[in-house]
């Protein structure tokens, strides 16, 4: 990834968190869901200095479905129970089921 994609994260976690963000690695993920992938993609790991909590963060950048909006970018603090990429993967997956879910039950 280029200078430029890290800095942007490392910006979003100072946004978002009040943190500033070291860049440590990136990883592969791919979270599958009855034998279909659904996200792959490379989530940036992050040491975070500043956090009262956290001591790492996973963020990472993605397309979207929306017209308005076609990226989306997301950091995920290290706090349980992500304890990983791919549990921050995960824990944004799981947080998007239930808000679509919510979002369906009020428009009934």
């Amino acid at each position: 990834m280029t200078g430029s994609y890290i800095d942007e994260l490392k910006d979003l976690i100072r946004r978002l968190h009040g943190a500033e963000a070291e860049h440590v690695e990136s990883v592969r993920v791919a979270q599958v869901f009855q034998d279909e992938t659904v996200w792959e993609g490379v989530v940036e790991v992050f040491d975070l200095a500043g956090h009262p909590e956290a001591r790492r963060a996973y963020a990472w950048s993605h397309d979207t479905d929306n017209p308005t909006n076609t990226k989306r970018h997301v950091a995920v603090l290290h706090l349980p129970p992500v304890k990983s990429a791919q549990d921050a993967v995960k824990a944004l997956i799981i947080e998007d089921f239930r808000l679509a879910r919510r979002n369906a039950r009020e428009e009934d």
